[in-house]
């Protein structure tokens, strides 16, 4: 107890030990959902559910602690919620990226983020993009987010006639139905881990689909699987089989992905990962009051770092980047105000290496009301552009509306970037463009020559 009060100082913050390690459970509770969804979002990148598992849990163990450790702030780390949708479905699946090569890009933007971190380069970048744009592309994830939710429940599908258009009622969607209803109102009524319990429920839900009843409309169900939650075992030892591949270039192509063809997204999951990470700083601490004497958040150099130095380390584990989550806020309304926090969810999430089988009953069905409602808290900052302003209205805008029209978070930013520069250009005010955006605004258009498979 001594040697805790000593290093983290939790009587001068004002806490106890035992409100830290409550507000630990708390933050985890609020954040373990990303232990079911994480891996279920890489498998559809050709990455096995098993592994994809191993990794999220590392990764999050691994940045949690040297949250708490280094930076000494009560934030938990792991594969963020957006950064998994931008690599799965606009890097792998809409660009047809090899594997390796997507781990590569993240791994380059996870050094570019770590240099930027030590060089306390943080001002220059916020000065170079406008807030409402990233306001925009916050809220444009948002609703991407909850667009995969709604496809892979079946709710949203192909439409020839309308592009999109509203799936048939099957035994299957009415599940989902019915466990969305049943997580908004967890969400709403602020109960702890709503959307792990909702994901709990939901699978309980999807047990008799295949069983009492039949369903052909949902695309999960295949010739030899008619069954939506099929039982094996409950633990199994963690999978580290990737790291058993011949070369290391077969794991994660470091130099493969410096291809001119992929630095734009390197450039786009920097970003991503940079905003997200200093967004949820500086609302977690500022919700805490843990402010330093100049008002920033508490220790924002390191936690920037040790956010980094996660990320870069993430696509050797075999996911995408880890992020701060702003789940961290539940622990911090508890009384958490120190490192012992973020220790406390590093240990909780360790046992979970070995329950690979009993994660994989969950369908992606029973995920689908989580990332609904992830999108929901995304798209919050949507109030934060000021649309009466159509100079930051408009490119904020694109950002959003074409991250889901084009299934790409990629293209979401890029018309953003390019709106930007294009509005003030026309209304004569191209000295206001920060020198940084127009190599932003030239790297977008370089975009453009990329392939899209």
């Amino acid at each position: 107890m001594r040697v805790l009060e000593r290093y983290f100082g939790i009587k001068a913050q004002g806490s106890t030990l035992r409100r830290e390690i409550i507000a630990g459970a708390s933050t985890f509770l609020a954040a373990m959902y990303i232990i079911a969804v994480n891996p279920n979002i890489l498998h559809q990148a050709n990455i096995p559910f098993d592994q994809a598992l191993t990794a999220t849990v590392l990764i999050s163990a691994f940045g949690c602690l040297a949250m708490g450790l280094y930076a000494k702030n009560p934030i938990l780390v792991a594969p963020g919620m957006g950064l998994n949708a931008l690599f799965t479905y606009t890097m792998v699946i809409g660009h047809g990226m090899p594997l390796p090569i997507a781990l590569g890009c993240v791994f380059w933007a996870g050094v570019l983020f770590l240099l930027l971190a030590l060089f306390n380069a943080r001002k220059y970048v916020i000065e170079a993009i406008p807030a409402s744009l990233r306001y925009g592309v916050g809220s444009g994830i948002g609703l991407f987010v909850t667009l995969i939710g709604l496809k892979n429940a079946g709710l949203v599908v192909s439409n020839p006639a309308t592009i999109v258009g509203m799936g048939e009622i099957s035994p299957s969607l009415v599940v989902f139905l019915i466990g969305l209803a049943i997580t908004i109102g967890c969400v709403v009524r602020k109960v702890p881990g709503a959307l792990v319990l909702g994901i709990a429920l939901t699978t309980i839900l999807a047990i008799p689909v295949g069983r009492w009843f039949d369903d052909t409309h949902f695309t999960a169900i295949t010739e030899s699987s008619k069954t939506l939650v099929n039982y094996t075992e409950i633990i199994s030892m963690p999978s580290f089989e990737r790291f058993k591949a011949a070369h290391w270039s077969d794991i994660v192509d470091i130099f493969g992905a410096l291809q001119y063809s992929y630095v734009p997204f390197i450039f786009v999951v920097l970003f991503t990962t940079f905003f997200d990470a200093l967004s949820t700083f500086m609302s977690v601490c500022q919700a805490g009051n843990l402010l330093d004497e100049n008002g920033e958040p508490r220790n924002l150099k390191r936690s920037m770092m040790v956010d980094a130095f996660s990320a870069l380390i993430s696509a050797p584990l075999g996911t995408s980047s880890a992020n701060a989550f702003v789940e961290s806020a539940a622990g911090v309304s508890q009384g958490g105000k120190t490192g012992i926090v973020a220790i406390v969810c590093a240990l909780l999430f360790l046992p979970f290496l070995f329950l690979s089988p009993l994660l994989q009953l969950v369908p992606s069905l029973a995920t689908a009301p989580a990332l609904v409602m992830v999108g929901v808290f995304m798209a919050s900052s949507i109030g934060e552009v000021d649309w009466r302003n159509l100079e930051v209205g408009i490119p904020a805008f694109l950002a959003m509306i074409m991250i889901p029209l084009t299934y790409s978070i990629t293209h979401g930013i890029v018309f953003g970037m390019l709106s930007y520069v294009v509005v003030k250009v026309a209304c004569g005010k191209w000295k206001e463009i920060h020198p940084a955006m127009w190599v932003l605004f030239l790297l977008s258009l370089g975009l453009f020559a990329v392939p899209t498979h």
